[in-house]
């Protein structure tokens, strides 16, 4: 499922969508390794995630309409590219603000961020 050392597999569940869309969203193209490569590379190996995680979502995301596939043929192989629709901008944008708020929540919560309770 997910390999992570820093953090849950339920902390990252609950955000792949987001990561995903935000990635394709800055990155543009990119077929599914490549994303987990990336992700990977950002976080400095701290998120770590598995074809068995990332390809039922991207499925999901490309079901509902925020990506579409572009197939690229490389000799025998076949690789599967990834890009937004228009959809899936406008959702990127949601999803990152719904965390960005839901993380200033949190910190409001745990009390790690007390100036929070006073806007």
């Amino acid at each position: 499922m997910y390999i992570c050392s820093m953090y849950s597999s339920e902390l990252i569940k609950g955000t792949l969508k987001t990561i995903v869309l935000n990635l394709l969203k800055e990155q543009g193209r990119m077929y599914g390794y490549e994303i987990t490569q990336r992700v990977k590379d950002l976080t400095n190996g701290k998120i770590q995630i598995t074809e068995g995680a990332l390809y039922p979502t991207l499925h999901s995301l490309e079901k509902s309409g925020e990506l579409e596939t572009e197939k690229e043929y490389l000799g025998k192989r076949v690789r599967k590219y990834y890009t937004l629709t228009e959809q899936g901008q406008t959702t990127a944008s949601q999803k990152v603000n719904e965390l960005t708020e839901f993380m200033q929540t949190m910190k409001f919560l745990l009390d790690l961020d007390p100036q929070l309770g006073n806007a």
